[in-house]
Parts: structure tokens; C-alpha cells; sequence
């Protein structure tokens, strides 16, 4: 009797597929190790803030902790898969279609002026990107997990779908790499893209902490955490200062809300959502009608 010689074939894609996992298997354990060096790092510093300078009195381990170290993980694990491909295809299309003497220009300039044009053309995407993730009611199911928690601190930065994360980073890294600020065949474009991404990761943990912090004259230039504690209130007026770091960048758009004293009274939404971390990356996906979509600021 005759064998089916496609079962060697198969054997070997298994193989395969075995081989690359053990092959990518170190640099997964250097990255949880690095995450979890990363979260110590920012527990040190922001539990004993939060306790001396809290906004709202909070239990530090509460029952939604966690599925935040969950969310943690996998927004510092998955979002460097799945950005890979289209900021390649991103740098392919500003290497081949934008005039080259866009990207000489650019090229010539010194690098605090790139990191500065970076800093700015990056947070322009990141407010439109989070804006439509409020607005357009595909994109605010998946963004909605972002805005379950009712406590907002530090953790709750990193809270979010993988889908949404990426969404709103890709918003903001495209511009960049079309005009040429962050440019991966260039050590000096490669720096400022990561700089850019390192500073914008901790000034998330910032803006979401639970501290009663003040900037003075410094907050029209730079969100703080009331800024954008009103961002994450469940009460009116809601869908309102999206941007990561530039608080005039809502100002200019007309999303800016920031009462001179008052804090928010309540955080989260009023959609029901699971309470599984699991049930939650499920939640996007499943059609549901009690969803709330909020409609846009006028």
C-alpha cells in the first residue's frame, strides 16, 4: 500500500514551527523580565506617591489588580508584534513616494529639532487617534476597556485591547515616519521614534496616577493627572481632553475641559463589561446593543 507522502512535508512545517518558537523564546523571557523590572521601577516610585498625594482614598490591592498586571504584560508584549508590519510598510511609503527632498531636509536638521517636530507631530496623531477611538463606534469597543476601571491610577495607563493600543500608536508613529523625523535605516531616526515612544509610555503612567499634583503656568503646555482624570470622568461633560502630552492641542480643537479646582466625582463608564481580563479582550468582538458610544464633542 502506498504511504501519503505529505506527511513528511507536514512533519517538517511542525518542526518548523517548533524550532521558531524555541528560537523566539529568549528574547520573550528578556522582555518579561524587562517588563517586570519596569513595573517594580514604577511601583516604588508611584504606591507611596499615591498614598501620600491621592486624589480619592484607595485599597493598593484591589480586586481588579490583577487583570491590570495582566493588561501591563500584554500591552508591553503583543503591540511590538503587531506594529512591525505596518510601520514597515510606513517606512516603505515614505522611502519610495515622499519627495526625497523632504526627507533630506529633515535629515539635515539637529536632532533636538527633530526630537521637538517629532514630539509634536506625534502627539497631533495620538489626540486624533484617541479622539476617533471615542467617536467612531467600531474603534470605542475596543477603546471602552480602557475606561472600565471606576479608580483611576497609574496602572490604568497601560490598561487597554491590544488592538486599541496599537491603533492609537500607529496614529501617531505613521506621520513620523512619513515625513522622516523617525526613520528605521538611520540610527538618529531609530533614536528619536524610541524617545519619543519611551517618554510618551511614562508620561501615561503619569497623567493616570492617583496624585493631587499641580504644574502651575506649566499645565498649558503639559497634561497632568487632572488634565486627564477629567478625560476618564463618568459624568458630563465627557469626551474631552484626548491629548497624551499637549494639553493646547485640545485647546486648539476644542476638546479642552479643565476646571480651575474640581476633580471628577466618578470614573468608568456605563456600559457593563466582563470582569475577566480574558472576557474583555473577547468584549470587542461580540455584538451587544447596551454599549455606549459617545458622541462627539462639540
Amino acid at each position: 500500500m502506498l504511504t501519503r507522502p505529505a506527511s513528511q512535508p507536514i512533519r517538517t512545517v511542525h518542526l518548523a514551527a517548533i524550532m521558531h518558537l524555541l528560537y523566539q523564546l529568549p528574547s520573550s523571557v528578556l522582555n518579561v523580565i524587562r517588563l517586570t523590572v519596569w513595573l517594580t521601577i514604577l511601583s516604588v516610585v508611584f504606591l507611596p506617591l499615591e498614598r501620600l498625594f491621592a486624589v480619592r482614598r484607595e485599597k493598593t490591592f484591589r480586586k481588579s489588580i490583577l487583570g491590570d498586571i495582566g493588561f501591563y504584560f500584554i500591552s508591553g508584549l503583543a503591540p511590538n508584534l503587531l506594529l512591525a508590519l505596518p510601520l514597515s510598510v510606513a517606512a516603505y511609503v515614505a522611502y519610495h513616494f515622499v519627495p526625497w527632498r523632504v526627507h533630506a531636509t529633515v535629515a539635515a536638521w539637529p536632532l533636538w529639532l527633530r526630537g521637538l517636530s517629532a514630539f509634536v507631530v506625534g502627539d497631533l496623531g495620538f489626540y486624533w487617534g484617541h479622539r476617533w477611538a471615542h467617536e467612531i463606534p467600531f474603534l470605542w469597543r475596543f477603546h471602552a476597556i480602557h475606561h472600565k476601571p471606576e479608580h483611576v491610577y497609574f496602572l490604568v495607563s497601560s490598561r487597554a485591547h491590544p488592538v486599541d493600543f496599537v491603533f492609537i500608536r500607529l496614529c501617531g508613529l505613521i506621520p513620523i515616519y512619513i515625513l522622516g523625523l523617525g526613520a528605521p535605516q538611520s540610527v538618529q531616526g531609530t533614536l528619536v521614534a524610541t524617545l519619543l515612544m519611551l517618554f510618551v509610555t511614562v508620561w501615561g503612567f503619569f497623567i493616570h496616577s492617583n496624585l493631587r499634583l499641580r504644574l502651575g503656568p506649566l499645565e498649558w503646555l503639559f497634561s497632568t493627572p487632572r488634565f486627564h482624570h477629567w478625560h476618564h470622568t463618568l459624568r458630563e461633560p465627557r469626551d474631552r481632553n484626548y491629548a497624551s502630552m499637549l494639553p493646547w492641542m485640545d485647546r486648539l480643537f476644542g476638546t479642552h475641559h479643565l476646571p480651575p479646582k474640581q476633580w471628577p466625582e466618578a470614573y468608568g463608564i456605563e456600559a457593563k463589561l466582563p470582569e475577566s481580563l480574558v472576557g474583555q479582550l473577547i468584549y470587542p468582538f461580540q455584538p451587544r446593543e447596551e454599549a455606549r458610544v459617545p458622541e462627539p464633542a462639540e
